[in-house]
């Protein structure tokens, strides 16, 4: 399961061309994108307008799903969603409990418009979905990315992959090539003593996509080339997989997602987008 609430969604079509129009004003383009696999697969990612928005600094309500962050409780989500474009109710509850909290920001680019702070590196995730009836609980991870231009105007490409080692550590890798200023590797290891930042280990290329042909890399240790278990997003511009990888001699299985910006913002990409991102005018 993937869950993902955009303030100026980077991949809406509507925020794109509303950004040549002049018409750039981020809180007119939310959504929650729910990702569900297995049996029951669902996508939810209905796009609203700013009156369909409400803050606080502790809760984000994008019209009926609600999210709140509680310093000692964690992140309490509420769904209430439509799928795409199988019109399929998602709705119930997802609870997040850190293992600990990460407070340092990373900038990704070499003007620093980019950012990401990896929130809960490791966490623990409990899900009870009234639609689809599902339940379950396990190993999860929070982070969020802001930024000052869109992100077509930062990068090309990137990979990112992020692996559980044991129950409070884990290794994130980024891989970037940035549109102005070249390649940027991270490769990071978090744990509740703190973050250490190692070296990049070699790029290996994985399969394209089988559909859309997404190009795909991940960095492993040397003459340990990553394998691809399962794609579980293959779109026209982005992928998400589930990768056996080797990192920091240990075997470990890494969600890894890919990204080709010049994609994205084709013109048959662009007009093929709503089918998945439908916008209410409320």
């Amino acid at each position: 399961m993937t869950l993902i609430a955009f303030i100026g969604s980077v991949f809406s079509p509507y925020y794109f061309k509303g950004r040549r129009r002049g018409s750039d004003d981020p809180r007119e383009y939310v959504s929650l994108n729910v990702c569900l696999y297995g049996s029951e697969r669902r996508w939810t990612m209905t796009e609203r307008r700013a009156t369909s928005l409400a803050q606080t600094p502790s809760t984000l309500t994008i019209g009926p799903s609600r999210l709140h962050w509680d310093e000692r409780d964690g992140l309490t989500i509420a769904i209430d969603e439509i799928g795409t474009p199988v019109p399929q109710r998602v709705r119930g509850r997802v609870h997040l409990t850190p293992h600990f909290v990460n407070e340092r920001v990373f900038t990704l680019d070499e003007a620093a418009r980019h950012r990401w702070r990896p929130v809960a590196p490791s966490a623990r995730v409990e899900v009870e979905l009234q639609k689809p009836e599902l339940r379950w609980s396990g190993h999860a991870y929070f982070d969020r990315n802001w930024g000052d231009e869109p992100i077509e105007d930062g990068f090309v490409y990137w990979d990112w992959s992020r692996a559980a080692m044991g129950k409070e550590e884990s290794a994130i890798l980024y891989n970037m090539d940035r549109r102005h200023a070249g390649a940027k590797s991270l490769a990071l290891r978090f744990s509740p003593q703190g973050v250490e930042e190692f070296e990049s280990p070699p790029n290996h290329r994985l399969p394209r996509t089988p559909i859309w042909q997404v190009p795909r890399g991940s960095q492993a240790d040397a003459g340990c080339p990553p394998k691809v278990a399962k794609t579980l997003e293959d779109t026209p511009f982005y992928s998400r997989s589930v990768i056996d990888t080797h990192l920091l001699g240990q075997r470990l299985t890494a969600v890894h997602e890919s990204l080709a910006l010049d994609r994205f913002r084709s013109p048959i990409v662009q007009h093929m987008l709503p089918y998945r991102m439908p916008r209410r005018r409320r």
